[in-house]
């Protein structure tokens, strides 16, 4: 503990019906003392939650009512393009076959996906949306599907006619919004869109801090049960966790985990409770976070080990692994 007074400020985008992107991260702000003048706070609802950006907007001449504008219309924008919850998306007018043109954000949103997905060995893929309506996990609420269909799905993944970009688009947004914020020559930020982008330092002139979540069942409100503290060194980066213990179903008896297998079309059986990435970006950590969700305990580590700009924080039924560089503290 310091020996400052602790104030704990959350920003966090709270899970919202079947409309939510599935957010796992809680940001925790840890303020000691006086704040630095000219940190602002935006908020709003985006993406079945709510939204915190706080940035320094010292030295900024665009007023404050016309960056807040401009932040929520780059979300509807994003919203008309990437949901599959709006009807009236390109996402969705694509997956019900309609010609559309691409904006700007599906045709790079579409490009990283593929990246991703090359990157995974295909632990990562977007195109994989008909297997997770058929386990209940997409647009539909379908569940426990026999063999027949799980084979039926796999091949309608082949033909790439339907896709599902939630574990990717709220991470892309992050970004998104924090390209802007560059924009103007903002360098002190905190975007949290359900995920994080973090750069610079926070009110207290400190990096940035973020708690992961305890993994476990019943742990349903972001930042309300802290398993360890991640701090922020400054730099530039996305910080994503995902996990099995929000959503997930029972059915005689057995767990079905959100997270599906692309390659085998069946939900993961293995221990890996919770996978935090920090990477370049947001969206980078929002992907391979997902992957390493598919992956398992091993298969995480190696990923995690191979990248030099990533780093990672795993937590399974037998304990925890950082990376050498995940500067985390336990809660």
């Amino acid at each position: 503990m310091r020996e400052n007074p602790l104030t704990l400020c959350k920003y966090f985008a709270e899970a919202m019906s079947s409309k939510s992107f599935f957010p796992i991260l809680a940001a925790v702000c840890i303020l000691a003392g006086c704040a630095r003048s000219g940190y602002v706070t935006f908020t709003g609802y985006a993406q079945g939650g709510t939204y915190s950006v706080k940035a320094d907007l010292t030295g900024v001449s665009v007023p404050r009512e016309e960056i807040g504008a401009t932040i929520d219309s780059l979300l509807t924008g994003i919203d008309f393009s990437l949901s599959g919850y709006n009807k009236s998306s390109l996402l969705s007018r694509y997956n019900a076959g309609e010609e559309i043109i691409p904006d700007r954000f599906f045709t790079e949103v579409r490009a990283l996906s593929d990246r991703y997905k090359a990157e995974t060995g295909g632990a990562f893929d977007v195109t994989a949306a008909p297997l997770f309506d058929i386990w209940g996990f997409g647009f539909t609420a379908d569940s426990l599907p026999d063999p027949e269909r799980v084979t039926a799905a796999l091949a309608a993944c082949k033909e790439e006619k339907v896709l599902n970009f939630n574990a990717i688009a709220q991470g892309y947004t992050c970004d998104v919004v924090a390209g802007y914020l560059h924009s103007l020559g903002v360098k002190n930020m905190l975007v949290d869109i359900g995920e994080i982008f973090c750069e610079g330092l926070n009110p207290a002139g400190r990096g940035w801090t973020i708690g992961v979540d305890n993994p476990v069942d019943g742990n349903d409100t972001p930042g309300a049960d802290i398993k360890g503290i991640w701090e922020s060194d400054g730099s530039a980066c996305g910080i994503v966790t995902s996990g099995n213990y929000r959503k997930f179903y029972v059915k005689d008896g057995k767990k079905y985990a959100h997270t599906i297998d692309p390659r085998t079309g069946y939900p993961v059986t293995h221990g890996l409770l919770s996978a935090t990435i920090v990477a370049p970006t947001a969206a980078e950590a929002d992907a391979l976070a997902t992957a390493c969700m598919v992956l398992g305990p091993e298969g995480a580590r190696e990923l995690i080990l191979s990248r030099p700009e990533l780093e990672g924080y795993l937590i399974t039924g037998d304990g925890t692994w950082a990376s050498d560089g995940f500067a985390a503290r336990s809660r």
